[in-house]
């Protein structure tokens, strides 16, 4: 088989950007195909008229920033572009509790196992906590909650993926100014700022400040040769010649143009959803990867996500907008609280009004009245926000991980198939009703006002921003869809490697487990 690459990567996220880099520092010739754009600074969305949605329906029309997919009890937020979930996500990476690897998970994966994997993680992604004196408002409100409510046990700084000055303070002149951004370049010769709490975090770092994938482990790959390409969306994957084709859909000039290539290796890593989908055209639409497990879909899970928003009065300052999105946490993944395991996070949001306002004046495109607006809502402490004494509490736990996804009809399309999700809260309400009773003792102990998302109190729906599971590790093809190495049950040198492959969930942020699980992959892999 002739072919220009020794493997190809679907996906650049936290699975498909580690297996990158370390296949490429091996020496193989490595492709990555990326479905979203390669974001720079100067495109990350602000104003109501940027890219912000990606529409997986109509792609080569909207791709932009997020992902938002809507199934039957179930709303799922992904990350669209070249770093994938890392470019939305909220920074912590956190390992799971060691209790987790204790059963469900093949035997060669145990949290010993996984730890030199972790360190690999933690020192390629520059992981740190908080530096003293840089807590958020919402941290503290959080630490004076839990020692009301007898937690204090329980909080603690989160380990985050974010470049610090330890000399910022709060107390500098004018600290949001990017003038205290301190410009360094990184190891893998990106050029990056120090955090300045601008609190933009989820929607693209202003000042580079957040380690993301696209400045680290990718860069690292292609300094070594890796080629990267955007807006590539693979459509399903067939055999060839001891190796496979990937067929896929180029976005160019708002069109969608077929093309493929091949190699003799390939690694899924598009993201549980991502993942799942693309085994099951495979399998069910295509029919070129016939013998997947029957597996395939089953046990996806939501990681017990509840976003619950938290309102306070003047006299209780929250500065909601100031800050990294998340610094600190409270942990009961032990299972002492309920019976269940869990951890609660203050989440903090953007200054939208703010950020748009900016956007506009810095782009030359603007009236008198918004200058005058911008210096009005002018960037610091005090900055007008009128969202800003609403706290929310971010919940992730362990659920009951019996999700299952399959092709279904589209129904605006009748002639094409979708993803479907059954997904059945009941065995997993009791974990969400236990983070639940600890957000409305923490937003009790300080005065506040908890409001339950209607979603969840009157249509029993969630929204996650931790979807997993849907290719289950497994030890054989009877329950589940990849080995231990990551290696399709079946099929030879084909390979998932990603969120998609947890088997169940993992209660934390899940980010850290499904980089260190890439890391073994990739490293079995290059030993093999």
């Amino acid at each position: 088989m002739s072919q220009q690459f020794d493997v190809i990567i679907i996906g650049s996220g936290f699975g498909g950007s580690v297996v990158t880099c370390r296949l490429a520092e091996s020496g193989a010739r490595v492709l990555v195909l990326e479905r979203g754009r390669r974001w720079t600074k100067d495109q990350y969305p602000r104003q109501a008229k940027d890219a912000w949605i990606y529409e997986h329906t109509q792609p080569q029309k909207y791709n932009g920033w997020l992902d938002l997919r809507f199934f039957k009890g179930m709303a799922v937020a992904q990350g669209a572009g070249v770093g994938g979930g890392s470019l939305c996500y909220s920074s912590v990476v956190l390992e799971a509790n060691p209790t987790r690897f204790e059963q469900g998970w093949p035997p060669e994966i145990t949290y010993s196992e996984l730890l030199p994997y972790y360190d690999r993680v933690r020192k390629m992604m520059g992981v740190r906590p908080i530096p003293p004196g840089q807590h958020t408002q919402r941290a503290k409100l959080m630490q004076q909650a839990s020692q009301k409510v007898g937690y204090s046990d329980r909080f603690q700084s989160m380990p985050l993926a974010i470049s610090f000055d330890p000399d910022w303070n709060y107390q500098l002149e004018d600290p949001l100014n990017e003038k205290h951004s301190r410009q360094f370049v990184n190891a893998q010769g990106q050029k990056q700022g120090t955090c300045i709490h601008l609190g933009n975090c989820d929607l693209g770092c202003d000042v580079h400040a957040k380690n993301t994938l696209d400045l680290n482990y990718i860069p690292a790959g292609e300094n070594k040769g890796a080629e990267v390409r955007s807006l590539h969306l693979v459509r399903y994957i067939q055999p060839d010649e001891g190796g496979y084709r990937v067929i896929f859909d180029r976005i160019e000039d708002g069109k969608l143009i077929r093309g493929e290539e091949r190699a003799k290796i390939v690694v899924i890593a598009a993201g549980s959803l991502g993942s799942t989908e693309l085994l099951l055209n495979s399998r069910d639409k295509y029919r070129t990867l016939p013998k997947i497990s029957q597996q395939l879909g089953k046990n996806w899970s939501a990681n017990a996500n509840v976003l619950t928003p938290d309102f306070y009065g003047k006299d209780v300052e929250v500065k909601q907008s100031i800050g990294p999105t998340i610094t600190a946490g409270m942990d009961f993944t032990d299972g002492s609280f309920e019976g269940e395991s869990f951890i609660i996070e203050d989440d903090g949001f953007p200054n939208m009004l703010l950020n748009a306002i900016s956007s506009k004046v810095n782009s030359g495109r603007f009236s008198l009245f918004a200058l005058a607006l911008r210096n009005h809502l002018q960037r610091g402490l005090d900055e007008k926000n009128p969202l800003s004494n609403v706290m929310v509490w971010l919940g992730a736990g362990v659920d009951a991980a019996d999700g299952k996804l399959s092709l279904g009809r589209n129904w605006l399309k009748p002639w094409e198939t979708d993803l479907k999700l059954d997904w059945n809260i009941q065995r997993s309400k009791s974990a969400i009703d236990a983070i639940l009773n600890v957000q409305k003792q923490l937003s009790q102990a300080n005065g506040g006002k908890l409001y339950i998302p209607l979603y969840w109190s009157v249509l029993r729906s969630l929204l996650t921003v931790h979807p997993l599971g849907g290719c289950k590790m497994g030890t054989t093809a009877e329950n589940g869809v990849v080995d231990h190495k990551g290696e399709v049950f079946g099929y030879k040198n084909l390979y998932v490697a990603d969120g998609a492959i947890l088997p169940q969930a993992v209660g934390r942020n899940p980010s850290m487990t499904i980089a260190a699980l890439a890391e073994r992959v990739a490293h079995l892999m290059v030993s093999n």
